[in-house]
């Protein structure tokens, strides 16, 4: 009976997961189904406890550079320790596809950064409100890649006091 439990959790677990948006680029960094809102909502919550801001990240699954930013936020361990110590990191789906705008009320709401290009990065206080929006191209190393010293630069001078 246990075996015949598990096997149905497993199967019921496996099926629940999602299929990437964009099998060819790998898992969906963004998720796709987030109501950004209530994401921003609990981060917001979360940076008043901890006394940290709240980075959020525009971008969509198809963003080659959305995945590198990604990819340097996981993997640089300075970049991560510099996130975990100072900010709650909210990855924000804007892809328009199939004529819906993903957190398009997100995007309005702080200034429609996205017309910056992705990713697109924007610093919120404690409290929510907008420090400061940040494009992506000046973060980059000029060759196929986000600058580690860069990104730690930027995330210094953003952090909260």
């Amino acid at each position: 009976m246990r075996i015949l439990a598990l096997a149905l959790f497993v199967l019921a677990t496996t099926a629940l997961r999602a299929e990437p948006e964009y099998p060819k680029m790998g898992p969906d960094v963004y998720d796709t189904q987030a109501d950004g809102s209530a994401l921003v909502a609990e981060a917001v919550r979360v940076a008043q406890a901890d006394q940290k801001h709240v980075l959020l990240v525009f971008g969509a699954n198809w963003c080659i550079w959305c995945r590198r930013l990604h990819e340097l936020f996981e993997n640089n361990s300075a970049v991560r320790r510099e996130l975990k110590a100072h900010y709650v990191v909210v990855r924000l789906d804007v892809n328009h596809r199939d004529g819906k705008k993903r957190n398009d009320a997100v995007n309005e709401r702080f200034g429609n950064p996205i017309k910056n290009g992705l990713p697109v990065l924007v610093v919120l206080d404690r409290n929510g409100h907008m420090l400061t929006t940040q494009e992506t191209g000046a973060l980059e190393d000029g060759k196929s890649a986000h600058d580690p010293e860069k990104v730690l630069a930027f995330l210094k001078q953003w952090q909260p006091e």
